[in-house]
């Protein structure tokens, strides 16, 4: 029998508390951010184009490189990327009074050095929407065709910005679909596609290669993390044979001991495991989206109660809410009126398929073809942890 996880966690998370995730960043000066929707449809997109956000770079723009940034989820709005991330601005963590949460600048935002273009994807995510029902169908291979198109369409139309280095980037679920638009862009350029693109390479964050992979992952990135008992670890190995997540239902064993493993996690917060969990944690969802339903995980998460505190680490995520449900905020970025319901941060609405199970051939032929890339894991994120990364 293994020991309780509660008794064996506190002295860990005491022994952790001082230790701070390094990452990079750039401290200069900001540049305040534009939202724009000057091209509006595509060839063989059926429905609007998705909606994004330009943010130009406060250092030389005419040289700076430019990214496309694609967030996670899938389903998550650009906003998460925007004001939650590596945007110009943030919001002012303050008590919510009813009125419209303000903005801050961001000091360590990558626009300082870099232009980038926050999309909206897939349709049905944050302001994007549809207008047939066949559009709101997407999937890895269909975000992949219209990531590339975008970028296409979007470049035909700003002249200044052809030259400049190109790279792919964004974050979790996207590590699927950043090196796939990279290596579809790098084959078109060589089969003579204009406009040619100046890719460059690509980054992914905290990125998924392999769904399956990441979330099995996560019981060894516990045990290492000191999260679980050994004898936890010893008691799932040997009766899950690795396959922690679509378990054999005759397997009881395998099932009993998950069980207790995903009761010994329950209080962190899995993005950051050195916060507890509170209501609005997962900046992303976890990779339970391929087998169960992100829309029932999605409204546990918005609907529970009491709503995050402003102590809350993941306080923001109900700011951004309250902001981009506003009536004002949405006529300055010119959404249009009836298209979208309520704004969510990670759709709940989304009828995807996952049809690309792995994105390692990517990264091979693009490592093949010499392109830049930079793959990145912060070592406290158990969604998409480091080790499966690696593995």
């Amino acid at each position: 029998m293994y020991p309780n996880c509660q008794t064996m966690r506190r002295p860990f998370l005491l022994l952790h508390l001082s230790i701070l995730l390094s990452c990079c960043c750039f401290i200069l000066p900001w540049l305040p951010s534009s939202a724009s929707q000057p091209v509006k449809y595509l060839p063989g997109f059926d429905g609007q184009l998705p909606f994004y956000f330009e943010t130009g770079s406060q250092g030389k723009p005419e040289t700076d490189p430019l990214v496309l940034w694609l967030t996670g989820g899938p389903g998550c709005s650009a906003l998460s990327g925007l004001f939650h991330e590596i945007g110009p601005v943030h919001f002012r963590l303050e008590e919510y009074n009813g009125s419209l949460p303000s903005l801050i600048i961001n000091p360590h935002a990558w626009t300082q050095v870099a232009s980038i273009v926050f999309v909206d994807h897939p349709v049905q995510t944050g302001f994007s929407y549809a207008r047939t029902e066949a559009a709101t169908l997407s999937s890895d291979s269909t975000e992949i065709d219209q990531g590339v198109e975008f970028l296409r369409k979007w470049l035909k139309d700003r002249e200044q910005f052809k030259s400049n280095p190109v790279y792919i980037g964004g974050d979790s679920y996207a590590g699927i679909l950043i090196p796939g638009v990279a290596l579809r862009i790098a084959n078109e350029n060589e089969q003579g596609m204009e406009p040619v693109i100046s890719l460059m390479g690509y980054l992914v964050g905290n990125g998924v290669t392999n769904a399956t992979i990441a979330h099995n992952s996560k019981i060894k990135f516990a045990h290492g993390m000191a999260l679980i008992p050994d004898e936890l670890y010893e008691s799932l190995t040997r009766s899950c044979h690795g396959e922690y997540y679509n378990v054999d239902p005759a397997n009881s064993e395998c099932l009993k001991h998950v069980r207790v493993f995903e009761k010994c996690i329950s209080g962190l917060e899995q993005s950051q495991i050195l916060l507890p969990h509170c209501v609005y944690a997962s900046p992303r969802p976890t990779m339970m989206v391929r087998r169960r339903s992100r829309s029932l995980q999605e409204s546990l998460e918005l609907e529970a109660e009491p709503l995050p505190t402003l102590g809350c680490p993941t306080f923001a995520y109900l700011l951004s809410k309250y902001w981009a449900n506003d009536e004002a905020v949405q006529s300055a970025l010119h959404v249009r009126k009836g298209t979208i319901g309520t704004w969510e941060r990670c759709s709940s609405r989304l009828r995807y398929t996952y049809d690309i199970p792995s994105s390692t051939e990517f990264h091979l032929q693009l490592a093949r073809k010499g392109y830049r890339s930079l793959i990145y894991s912060g070592d406290h994120d158990m969604i998409v942890s480091y080790v499966g990364t690696l593995e």
